[in-house]
């Protein structure tokens, strides 16, 4: 059920906005304060589901779907009612992880090398590692699946992930289909039995209860991906909706009540376990809803736009808070506009954390919000936006966003709390509004953008990973095989990864069609036949004859320690195309 928000009693002058937005000078010195450490700190599980929107919830008033484990923890908590995230995945998970505008980070994609988090960046892993925490994540981590991106590399103790975006992504363990897969587990390829969602919380449960009987406190970080698509749910879930013409997509309202299962399973445990009271636990998902809706069937909550839309409905999400011991809870709502960003200041200040150094934050704490009370809270604005393209453009599906105002790709105005749905376009009606808020983002976007032309760069030969394992989803400047159907399909593409050699030495570059796991021939299947395979990594520029049995093709180099380009081709008379999977590994001197 759509709320109504706040209604600001004033439109936000230029000065006003612009003091509020620009987190790298307004908010930054309020969270450089010392955070005051709580008497025992708490445990912290942050769980975020992939692809569920505010609509899809029981407690938000979805009419037909099941989810009575999340509605009972809605009606335990402080939820966040106006609450922010990007209108797509990666994006999301880069900002929730830093504090900071994920456009500023280099995240501003799902593929094509623009998903990956840069090294240099501190994540909320590292917050609490560094502050004696043990950490894991189980789920989805889309931030980069090579050094030194990985969750692994970025303060997770433990990380038992999937590869890329999603279940059966080009880099995933090839054959997973959310059934019986096998998944990452510190870098190791597990097998598992089961299906997705359940063994993400299995293994969640075992960390959880690791650590208390160790006396730890943790983090844990729960990111399932479900309800993503592929729309994949054990039978009994989806047959709950197969024939209920409301419901625009069975499988996946049935991926969200398993979800809902899974979640009450985890909320039991930690009540058998003693340890709801001293745990502070967050619920809220990565974007709008992907499949919420079809046409005229479905719920979204009465919001225009769903996942990738910058109307509120690609981006306005659920956030559940709960801390019993932290006097955090009780049903209780807070309209304030807030996201995701906010969240990593949030929890240094309420667990007392050591603050990142020299890196400061695009959030502020919602730590006054969160208690008892009714603190005295700036107006501010907040930007996201959905680029999806190699090199961000200006003023491209983004939104400005106050307490009352909607600013939609810099020419639609929207009074959202008389128009939640975003129906009626009132920049006519207020110019003042417009050109204060477009003045907002012009700063926002000289700020934020200072970094576009830089790349995050996947690290060869290092001691942290070698082999390094690239795949085609990490093109560059190309829309790359990013599915593993794709690959099977032989989609014609091609692209660059950007790299850094480690040290210098001589290195083992091996081009392959198929990936490891899937031993076959790279004439075989569809696409152009290839006759020659060719390198070009920095100076380099190698060539060799394919045969029709040849699984690979393998050329040994010297490279030169520093940041450069890796390209490949597959190339015959009927075309060209990348090598889908390219492994690079240092050889010992």
């Amino acid at each position: 059920m759509i709320r109504s928000h706040r209604d600001c009693a004033r439109v936000c002058s230029f000065a006003a906005c612009c003091a509020v937005v620009l987190a790298m000078t307004a908010l930054r010195p309020a969270f450089s304060q010392e955070p005051k450490a709580p008497a025992r700190r708490p445990n912290v599980l942050l769980i975020m589901t992939d692809d569920q929107g505010y609509g899809d919830l029981g407690c938000h008033g979805n009419p037909v779907l099941r989810t009575p484990n999340l509605d009972a923890l809605h009606a335990g908590s402080v939820r966040l009612t106006d609450f922010h995230v990007d209108p797509t995945c990666a994006p999301t998970r880069a900002a929730l992880m830093t504090g900071r505008y994920s456009g500023r980070v280099g995240v501003w994609h799902t593929i094509m090398g623009r998903s990956i988090l840069p090294e240099g960046e501190t994540t909320m892993a590292d917050a609490f590692s560094r502050s004696g925490y043990a950490t894991g994540i189980f789920g989805k981590w889309h931030l980069g699946d090579n050094a030194p991106s990985r969750p692994q590399d970025r303060g997770f103790a433990r990380a038992f992930v999937h590869g890329g975006g999603g279940v059966g992504q080009t880099p995933d363990y090839w054959g997973n289909d959310s059934f019986d897969d096998t998944y990452f587990d510190d870098g190791r390829a597990r097998p598992t039995a089961g299906y997705c969602t359940d063994t993400w919380f299995d293994a969640a449960l075992d960390f959880i209860g690791d650590q208390a009987a160790a006396d730890r406190p943790f983090f844990c970080y729960l990111a399932t991906n479900a309800p993503h698509g592929p729309y994949r749910v054990p039978e009994r879930y989806e047959e709950m909706y197969a024939n209920d013409p409301d419901v625009p997509n069975a499988a996946f309202y049935g991926m969200i009540t398993n979800i809902d299962e899974n979640v009450g399973r985890l909320l039991a445990f930690l009540d058998e376990r003693g340890l709801a009271e001293d745990t502070l636990l967050l619920f809220l998902t990565d974007n709008g809803t992907a499949a919420g809706v079809r046409g005229e069937v479905g719920y979204d909550a009465g919001m225009r736009g769903r996942k990738g839309s910058p109307y509120d409905g690609g981006h306005r999400v659920p956030c559940f808070v709960r801390w019993p011991g932290g006097d955090i809870g009780g049903g209780r709502d807070v309209d304030q506009l807030a996201a995701h960003l906010d969240l990593l200041p949030t929890l240094i200040d309420l667990c007392g954390l050591d603050r990142p150094e020299g890196q400061a934050l695009d959030g502020t704490s919602l730590a006054p919000l969160l208690r008892p009370g009714t603190p005295d809270w700036p107006e501010r604005a907040i930007v996201v936006e959905s680029q999806r393209i190699e090199h961000p453009e200006k003023y491209r599906q983004c939104a400005v966003m106050t307490g009352r105002w909607r600013l939609v790709d810099g020419r639609e105005l929207y009074d959202i709390g008389q128009d939640p749905g975003q129906a009626r376009d009132v920049s006519g009606d207020h110019p003042e509004v417009v050109a204060d808020l477009r003045a907002v983002y012009d700063r926002w976007w000289a700020d934020v953008s200072s970094s576009h032309g830089e790349y995050a760069r996947i690290v060869l030969g290092s001691d942290r990973e070698n082999p390094s394992r690239l795949t085609c989803h990490d093109w560059h400047e190309s829309d790359p095989p990013w599915d593993q159907p794709m690959i099977r399909e032989g989609r014609v593409a091609n692209g660059f990864w950007a790299v850094e050699v480690d040290r210098a030495g001589t290195y083992e570059v091996e081009l392959r069609r198929w990936p490891v796991e899937e031993p076959r021939p790279i004439n075989d299947g569809p696409g152009p036949k290839a006759e020659t395979a060719r390198l070009v990594i920095g100076e380099v520029d190698r060539s060799q004859p394919v045969g029709p049995e040849d699984l690979s093709a393998t050329f040994r180099i010297p490279l030169e320690a520093g940041p450069t380009r890796l390209q490949t081709w597959l190339e015959g008379p009927e075309g060209s195309r990348g090598a889908y999977f390219v492994s690079v590994r240092r050889l010992e001197d």
